[in-house]
């Protein structure tokens, strides 16, 4: 059932990614500015992570099969939206309807880890999790790119949408009901909305959501948006070419998570190794910046897209910071801010590149040197506000020691 539940996961990875290799395509039909195509990366990602809080929700109320079944088919219906735009406004709505339909993917299969799985093996499956969805986006590397060369940018989102109804008939006839919420305790929006304040009063909340909001959004923002443009325009690459490269670094986004979530040291030393491969990334990020040759320029996003896979300890240091009753908010709201980071993050790229022109800054060297100021500024929160205490953490460690 994990399985089947993860395939969804696949097609938001896939959808995610899919504007770096639509970039050049989008960009010529419709004559978009970096800006334009920031806000139109960005746009899946905010309808995505706005949703977060409310996708919680109907799991807890409905269980994780009736929500993801309800709200998947928008998925659909975005990517034929997209497919048949014939405006800038059109490009807009669809990847909004594609992002609602895919907000509780990754959720759905937190949930379903945390529910029926041992607290002590929740970083390795989550990790595994991550590894196995992460092949969606082998979907928008190569394979991807062949068909917008050999049809249209519209035929490739047209496959995508059919890929997704076949990952939604999938649960639909394989995933069995888990429980919800009673008929009597159905759950208040107003009072659900206080459990959420009640997690943002505890002081450490604001260093965990500080560095989510730019981890997860540093990958997707090079995978996601600036690959393809990158590859392109500073090297001559083809778009088959760009889809090769964005198919390497999608094979090492597959290996990255499942490898760290078995070399997770354990909740008293995690956050130590988050601030390490934090500055492990912006380091790589700020080497990308320099106007290099194309063999090291690649070696370097390949780079990334290994270390990133630490990104899957995140998960764990927010289930080690809380108490039990506060795990489902907990994990909805870093989630939530993960994805309304990767649409800050596109959006502010974009507007990088559209300012470095009048700056007389190379576009790539505005884009990458913003996205490593931006992972600094988040690993400053994540340090220098109030961590959980200790006890919370050994608390953690002895569960999982027990488990």
């Amino acid at each position: 059932m994990l399985l089947v539940l993860i395939s969804g996961f696949a097609l938001s990875q896939a959808f995610r990614t899919a504007a770096a290799i639509m970039a050049p395509p989008l960009q010529q039909a419709f004559g978009l500015s970096p800006q334009q195509l920031g806000l139109f990366a960005g746009a899946f990602h905010f309808a995505f992570g706005a949703l977060q809080l409310f996708m919680g929700m109907g799991i807890d109320v409905y269980g994780v099969r009736k929500t993801v079944l309800a709200v998947f088919p928008l998925t659909v219906v975005g990517a034929l939206v997209t497919a048949s735009a014939d405006s800038y406004a059109g490009l807009i709505a669809g990847q909004a309807l594609t992002g609602i339909g895919c907000a509780p993917a990754f959720l759905v299969c937190t949930v379903f880890i945390a529910r029926r799985f041992p607290a002590g093996d929740y970083a390795k499956v989550n990790g595994a999790a991550l590894g196995i969805g992460s092949v969606g986006l082998l979907l928008t590397g190569t394979p991807l790119a062949w068909i917008i060369e050999a049809w249209s940018w519209r035929a490739g989102f047209v496959a995508l949408a059919a890929c997704a109804s076949l990952a939604w008939l999938a649960i639909l006839l394989l995933v069995r009901e888990d429980s919800a919420a009673p008929a009597g305790e159905r759950i208040k929006v107003m009072a659900a909305l206080r459990g959420y304040g009640e997690l943002f009063r505890l002081p450490h909340t604001l260093g965990i959501i500080g560095l989510a909001l730019f981890t997860y959004a540093s990958f997707l923002s090079l995978r996601g948006l600036w690959l393809g443009p990158l590859l392109i325009d500073r090297y001559g690459f083809s778009l088959v070419g760009s889809g090769h490269v964005a198919v390497a670094l999608s094979v090492l986004g597959i290996v990255g998570p499942p490898l760290f979530g078995r070399l997770d040291p354990g909740d008293v030393r995690r956050r130590r190794w988050i601030t390490g491969f934090t500055l492990a990334c912006i380091a790589l990020f700020a080497l990308m910046a320099l106007p290099l040759s194309a063999v090291p320029e690649v070696a370097l996003a390949l780079g990334i897209g290994i270390v990133s896979g630490y990104m899957v300890m995140q998960y764990a240091d927010v289930r080690a910071a809380y108490p039990a009753h506060m795990t489902g908010r907990a994990m909805a709201v870093f989630t939530m801010a993960m994805f309304l980071g990767v649409a800050l993050m596109q959006w502010l790229t974009g507007l990088a590149a559209s300012a470095a022109a009048a700056l007389r800054i190379e576009t790539y060297t505005a884009v990458f040197g913003a996205i490593a100021s931006f992972l600094l500024l988040g690993l400053a929160l994540f340090r220098f506000l109030p961590g959980p205490p200790p006890a919370s953490r050994a608390a953690g460690e002895a569960s999982q020691s027990a488990a």
